[in-house]
């Protein structure tokens, strides 16, 4: 039986346009598998003012400490994740560069997400325009739900996107990957370059952008696996 201290944690960290809540199902049933979770709410300002708030949060925990992020959040978690407290690195639809690789230009290798068309800038602050969040970063969540994701959209800094990683945790971490094959905000063959790179232990769920809402029971067995290996 795992001891108290060696429980594992889990640490769940937001992308872009989104915030905590967005893990809420997820959270759910992670906490009904009694695992302790934390949700991180990042200001999207800057990835260093990002992976402040996060160590912020991965300092509160007890024990090992299993770090999951979506999209840019896979950017927060990698840089993040060479804490020694961090035991296992949890990707879903996300980024996840190299330790100062010019993130922008590996991912015009691949098929340019049509997200990407819909995102506006004004006083130095993006977000997507009511058509791309709804039909690209939440196809297939409840256009109800959608639309209320929408209103409460986070704002990211016109500079966080162009922002390199000092580290990679996953070169030396033990990493899961979550694909979502139906993905319009990054695209499903750019998401399975990186899982292959990083040796990720990999599943593809048919599912949007947003698979932690549309498909929380897939998403939870992948973090669930990682939890189970950092308390062995």
């Amino acid at each position: 039986m795992t001891s108290l201290a060696s429980q594992p944690c889990v640490v769940l960290v937001h992308g872009a346009y989104a915030d905590g809540s967005s893990w809420s199902e997820v959270i759910e049933r992670l906490q009904r598998a009694g695992l302790p979770v934390a949700a991180v709410q990042n200001p999207l300002t800057s990835l260093a003012d990002d992976v402040a708030h996060t160590r912020r949060i991965l300092a509160l925990q007890n024990g090992p400490v299993v770090l999951a992020g979506h999209s840019f959040a896979g950017t927060v978690i990698t840089e993040v994740g060479t804490d020694p407290r961090v035991a296992g690195l949890v990707y879903i639809a996300a980024r996840a560069p190299d330790a100062d690789e010019d993130y922008a230009a590996l991912a015009q290798r691949f098929p340019a997400p049509p997200a990407n068309a819909g995102l506006v800038y004004t006083g130095g602050f993006g977000g997507l325009t009511e058509n791309a969040f709804l039909n690209d970063f939440a196809n297939g969540v409840d256009p109800v739900r959608a639309r209320v994701l929408y209103a409460a959209q986070g704002r990211v800094s016109e500079s966080l996107f162009h922002e390199r990683t000092t580290a990679a945790a996953w070169r030396t971490k033990p990493s899961w990957y979550a694909i979502s094959r139906q993905d319009r905000t990054i695209s499903p063959e750019f998401q399975r370059f990186l899982a292959k790179r990083m040796h990720a232990t990999t599943v593809e769920i048919d599912a949007g952008h947003l698979s932690l809402i549309t498909h929380p029971d897939e998403v939870t067995q992948l973090i669930l696996s990682a939890t189970r290996a950092a308390s062995q």
